[in-house]
Order: structure tokens, then C-alpha cells, then sequence
């Protein structure tokens, strides 16, 4: 099967283009650099220079390729710089996933593609209300907080379209598994509080387990939405102090949750004190799909314990 495969030189990209290419797919990838050109070429991909914005570029570069397959993974999360306003720092994301998408989707069906796999994400999706784990037919929050409803908006764009089409939308929990990520930087510089009770539950996902269901994905029809997070979620005050003494830190601050509003915003303190978890059942009973980490705690000791194999690729921030 030949895959287009979008944001091919970046955190997922650049594992899933030799993973694909060793599971016999032919590989197209669009890049950003001439550095990340000539990666993709040594890992095995075509390179392919295309503005995703840019409708009339999107249909020339798919129906010269001739895919039969559309893996979509680009964002504009490399050096981001997270605060208070989420979407502020998502916007060019946000745009990939909605203007991107539509053009992708709009080639797709021209070209005659067959499958259609779409990176979407976990945060700020499902209601604050009932249970602290949610399946994929879960509520999603009516009410998204402020400076995080256009990305809200934009996933919600991104699954309904693909959806549509007939695809498969993975929402990827946090993602780690670099040493030198923005988690374990914001972690080891007390940058990352407990806030009230620290009762949000997060889902988390090592990139490498990420990668593996997404190939999986192209395997099968769609369309469906999978959360593909570890078996684990948990609480930031339970996680979080485990991570700090992985890495060596000292333990994380506390702060109660009127001044954390204050100083950081309504978005990443609602993520913090109210967010839920993702079960990955569904995921994982129809892709067939097998962790390498299955839980956080072995997936974080894998990554960032003192002497941790661990890739060299810095990924964007695990959370906004």
C-alpha cells in the first residue's frame, strides 16, 4: 500500500515512516526543512515539500503520489511556548486540523483513497461530570474553558470530517518518551504544580505505543475513534510526584486553585483539578493492539530514569 503520510518529519512522523516502510507500505512524507528531507530519505520515505494550507498544493501533491492510504499528523508544536492561552499557542495546529484536513479530505476523495488515519487528541475533550474514565462514546464538554475553545473546536472539526469520510481519528493521550521533553523539563524545574486537590485524571501514551496503533489503524475500515492512552489514568497528585522523583526532582508545588487561576489561567487549571481519563478498550479489542508500556509508571522509568535508552527526537509539550 502506498501512504501519504503528513508531519512525516516530526514527533510521531519520524517513527511511523520506518515502522510503516518495515511493514511493507511505500512511503510518502512532507517535511519543513531540507534537514528533515534528507532524514526521511535516509530512513527510507519520499520526501515531499507541500503547504498543507494550501488547497490547490494539497491535491497536486496526492494525486501525483497516487496514495492509497492518508496518514495525518502534522501540527505546529515544535518549540512551543505554553501559558494561559492554549489557543494561542495551537492556532497553526488548529488550522492544520481544520483547513488541512478539509483540503487532505478534498484530494483524498478525488484521488481515490482508501483509508484515511487522522491524529487527534485526548485533553479538554470529554464532559466534567459523571465518571473519571470515559469511552469514545463519552459526552464531550459543552463548555470547553476559555483559551481552549478553538482547539476544542478545531479536534471537534477534524473527528466529524474524517469521521465523514469515513476514517479513523486517534486521540493520543500525553505523549512522552524523550528524555529531553517539555514535560520532564517543566517537571525538573518545579514548573508543573499540583493544583487544589490535583484530582484532573490524565491519559497518558509512550510515542512508541502511540506509533503501534497507528499502524494497526491503516489496517482497518473505518470510520471509528479510538483513544489510544496507557492503561492507567490517574490523578495528577499521583502521578506527578512519581514522575518528579523519577527524574530526580524535587517534588512538585502545590497551589490552591484560585491563585493558580490567577497566575495561569482558567485552561490549564481546569485540566489539572477536573479533567478525565480515556479507557482504551475499544483500541485495543479492535486494533488488536498491544502496549510496550501499559502503564506510565514503567513507560516514565523507561524514558527518563538516570541512563534510560531514549530517543534523542525532542517532543512537543506532553499537555497543554
Amino acid at each position: 500500500m502506498r501512504v501519504f503520510v503528513t508531519g512525516a518529519s516530526g514527533v510521531i512522523g519520524t517513527r511511523l515512516v520506518p515502522q510503516l516502510i518495515e511493514a511493507g507500505y511505500e512511503v510518502t512524507g512532507t517535511f519543513n526543512s531540507p534537514a528533515s528531507a534528507e532524514r526521511l530519505r535516509t530512513l527510507g520515505g519520499n520526501p515531499v515539500m507541500v503547504d498543507l494550507l494550501n488547497a490547490g498544493a494539497v491535491r497536486k501533491a496526492v494525486l501525483e503520489t497516487e496514495p492509497e492510504a492518508i496518514v495525518h499528523e502534522a501540527t505546529a508544536l515544535a518549540n512551543a511556548k505554553w501559558g494561559r492561552d492554549v489557543d494561542k499557542t495551537m492556532a497553526k495546529t488548529n488550522e492544520l486540523r481544520t483547513k488541512g484536513t478539509d483540503a487532505l479530505l478534498a484530494a483524498a476523495r478525488e484521488a481515490g483513497v482508501r483509508r484515511f488515519v487522522v491524529q487527534s487528541a485526548l485533553w479538554y475533550r470529554f464532559a466534567r461530570e459523571g465518571g473519571a474514565i470515559k469511552t469514545e462514546d463519552g459526552p464531550l464538554d459543552p463548555t470547553p474553558p476559555r483559551h481552549a475553545q478553538q482547539t476544542v473546536a478545531a479536534m471537534n472539526h477534524l473527528e466529524q470530517a474524517v469521521s465523514g469520510f469515513g476514517g479513523i481519528a486517534l486521540r493520543y493521550g500525553g505523549l512522552y518518551g524523550a528524555a529531553n521533553d517539555e514535560l520532564a523539563l517543566s517537571v525538573r524545574k518545579r514548573q508543573f504544580p499540583i493544583v487544589g486537590d490535583g484530582g484532573g485524571i490524565f491519559s497518558f501514551i509512550h510515542v512508541e505505543d502511540a506509533v503501534a496503533a497507528t499502524v494497526l489503524a491503516l489496517e482497518h475500515e473505518g470510520p471509528a475513534i479510538y483513544n489510544i492512552a496507557d492503561d492507567e489514568p490517574a490523578p495528577v497528585r499521583e502521578w506527578l510526584p512519581v514522575l518528579a522523583q523519577v527524574l530526580g526532582a524535587k517534588p512538585p508545588r502545590r497551589f490552591p486553585t484560585g491563585l493558580a487561576r490567577l497566575v495561569a489561567g482558567e485552561a490549564p487549571v481546569v485540566l489539572i483539578t477536573e479533567g478525565r481519563g480515556a479507557s482504551n478498550a475499544k483500541a485495543k479489542r479492535e486494533l488488536g493492539w498491544t502496549l510496550r508500556y501499559p502503564s506510565w509508571r514503567e513507560g516514565f522509568a523507561a524514558a527518563y530514569a538516570p541512563g534510560a535508552a531514549s530517543t534523542s527526537e525532542p517532543l512537543s509539550p506532553a499537555l497543554p
